[in-house]
């Protein structure tokens, strides 16, 4: 244990983010610099415990307290040694996790929990900066070939532990660059690009290859794709998005999120997409909101209103959510603070009913209602109807589950049983193998949206069922089996 009165002495403290004035000039992360002395107090309020709950809430099994108590003894080289020993890339997960670690945390019962993910985030910093994250190819080869098709989280993680084990591994993606929608998805802002491609590097250094812009199932058909390659791992996430169908969706200016964020994070000030000068609605209250939020401010958006068909959550955790679950809970993050800078607004408990169009088209304003919880179904308060002035909205509200069109439904055909499972996703059995030969599914292809911490979990799983499937054993680790579930 680090320190036995650690958790007693030290409070919770993050690192400072950029004032807001400064921060929304600019694309940079929004964070300072975190000092080391402070980083080894929170390190220090790590308990240690007999049951370490954190490792239930986080499905890549992360050996928390582990690195919590190196970091603390300033044994970072070994920090980062037990940090990668479950998890590929702490980079990505340390800055875009919302963390279940944290909330199955024992200490969090009755203090605020050790900051997990700060830790982690220091931890493989360091050890880029001092050198240590090298390449790890192959000691023998296989002669075996593996297709993996899309390079966001679960893929990446598939990719480098197929890798590793020997095999000629070929990395599919339909876009101009490697990294899904840690790519184009996730603003600068929240996280720096220079982190995927200093990964990148590492990954082609061990042998990984990685082709851009194929569209496979448009590119190269399902049935070529088996024929070069011994396996294949579908690992293109959940792209199909959840729609508005409301009067006026058609109108100019109305776009999905993932619509509007891979131009603004391809051309950041001058996306072909712009909210400057416009007054942006953006429609669902999650992560992806936030995202959209702060990209419209940075575009020099005359103003930013955000809507959530949901109650307001509370800041406590409700009885309902009892430890060591993840509970809905009241977030400030970076942009909603901007948002609220601003002058800006989060409205909670109100639906969408239309979107107003001009005579050429274009969207002018959004109509809206304040509604009854879900409990009472979403039912509409008479008298609350009200226009909301809208140049440019959002619709952040999820995705329903993979693109069937192309590759899934040309698999489907293949398939011996049932391709799809009854919520879309494509089926699995507990080898990750799908129900055709040598295709295996990992991430949010087969579970549905989910966390960068799944998806990873799902790639090194698959990555050794893929592995045994070629070799007849594998010594690559399983993180979670295809049916694990959060914490509920």
């Amino acid at each position: 244990m680090a320190d036995p009165k650690g958790f007693l002495t030290h409070q919770r403290e993050l690192p400072a983010r950029r004032p807001v004035d400064v921060r929304i000039r600019d694309w940079r992360e929004v964070y300072v610099d975190f000092a080391p002395e402070k980083l080894t107090k929170q390190a220090a309020r790590c308990m240690d415990c007999g049951i370490p709950f954190c490792h239930n809430g986080c499905p890549l099994g992360n050996l928390i307290p582990e690195w919590n108590d190196l970091v603390y003894r300033d044994d970072w080289r070994e920090a980062i040694e037990r940090l990668h020993a479950t998890n590929n890339f702490p980079e990505f997960t340390g800055r875009l996790c919302p963390a279940p670690c944290e909330a199955a945390c024992v200490l969090g019962i009755n203090s605020d929990p050790v900051a997990i993910k700060r830790v982690e985030v220091e931890i493989i910093d360091r050890a880029f900066a001092e050198g240590w994250v090298t390449p790890q190819p192959p000691l023998n080869k296989t002669g075996k070939k593996v297709a993996v098709v899309g390079s966001g989280p679960a893929g990446l993680a598939a990719a480098q532990q197929l890798t590793r084990a020997g095999h000629d591994v070929v990395v599919f993606e339909r876009a101009d660059a490697i990294g899904g929608l840690l790519r184009y998805g996730i603003p600068e802002f929240k996280m720096e690009k220079r982190h995927i491609d200093r990964r990148l590097d590492q990954m082609r250094a061990e042998g990984t290859e990685f082709r851009t812009g194929v569209d496979v199932g448009v590119d190269i058909t399902a049935a070529e794709l088996r024929e070069q390659f011994d396996a294949v791992v579908l690992a293109g996430g959940a792209t199909a998005w959840r729609d508005l169908p409301v009067t006026g969706r058609d109108a100019v200016g109305v776009y999905q999120a993932m619509e509007y964020l891979p131009p603004a994070n391809k051309a950041l000030a001058d996306s072909e997409i712009n909210a400057k000068g416009k007054h942006v609605v953006v429609i669902g209250g999650g992560d992806t909101g936030a995202d959209c939020i702060g990209t419209a401010i940075r575009q020099g958006a005359l103003s930013v209103t955000q809507l959530e068909i949901m109650p307001m959550p509370p800041e406590a955790r409700p009885a309902g959510q009892p430890w060591p679950t993840y509970p809905m809970l009241f977030k400030m993050e970076s942009a909603h603070e901007e948002l609220a800078d601003g002058g800006g607004a989060r409205v909670y408990a109100v639906s969408t009913t239309e979107f107003v169009k001009d005579a050429e088209g274009n969207l002018q304003a959004v109509r809206v209602v304040d509604v009854e919880g879900p409990a009472a179904g979403f039912k509409p308060i008479p008298g609350t109807e009200r226009e909301l002035p809208a140049q440019l909205v959002t619709l952040a509200m999820g995705f329903v589950g993979p693109q069937h069109a192309g590759l899934l439904d040309e698999l489907a055909g293949l398939s011996a049983g049932e391709f799809y499972d009854p919520r879309g996703n494509v089926s699995r059995n507990r080898a990750y193998h799908s129900g055709v030969e040598g295709v295996f599914v990992a991430g949010d292809m087969g579970r549905g949206q989910s966390l960068i911490v799944w998806a990873i979990a799902e790639g090194r799983s698959a990555a050794a069922a893929v592995d045994e499937y070629l070799t007849g054993a594998t010594a690559l680790p399983v993180a979670i089996p295809p049916t694990a579930r959060p914490l509920v």
